[in-house]
């Protein structure tokens, strides 16, 4: 099974499993990992923003338009910001990184 990597807000690094075909979203939910996604996954909102480590960015599928819309209301945007309802789990992202922003905005959802 694929794993991958949470920077939590104080910087601890949890590595857990990442099962194909969820989302980094449900991935942490299902390990406890604290993003909250008020809107469920429906980009309606900006609360399960990650930051995707530089070095992964680049392999990930271009966001939305909608995505880009949602990712312009949260809190502490990065370059490699990326909302974690829309990075969908797969072979080729075994070993992903995301670090946990410094805090949420919940405009919408």
């Amino acid at each position: 099974m694929p794993r991958m990597t949470f920077v939590e807000r104080d910087g601890t690094k949890r590595e857990v499993d990442a099962p194909l075909g969820l989302s980094v979203l449900e991935i942490a939910h299902k390990h406890g990992v604290d993003i909250e996604g008020a809107c469920e996954g429906s980009l309606a909102c900006s609360t399960c923003h990650v930051i995707v480590d530089p070095s992964w960015f680049g392999k990930l599928a271009s966001p939305t338009e909608d995505e880009e819309d949602m990712l312009d209301l949260a809190f502490d945007l990065q370059e490699t910001s990326r909302l974690g309802c829309q990075l969908i789990m797969t072979e080729a992202l075994d070993g992903l990184v995301v670090k946990l922003p410094s805090g949420t905005r919940n405009a919408g959802g």
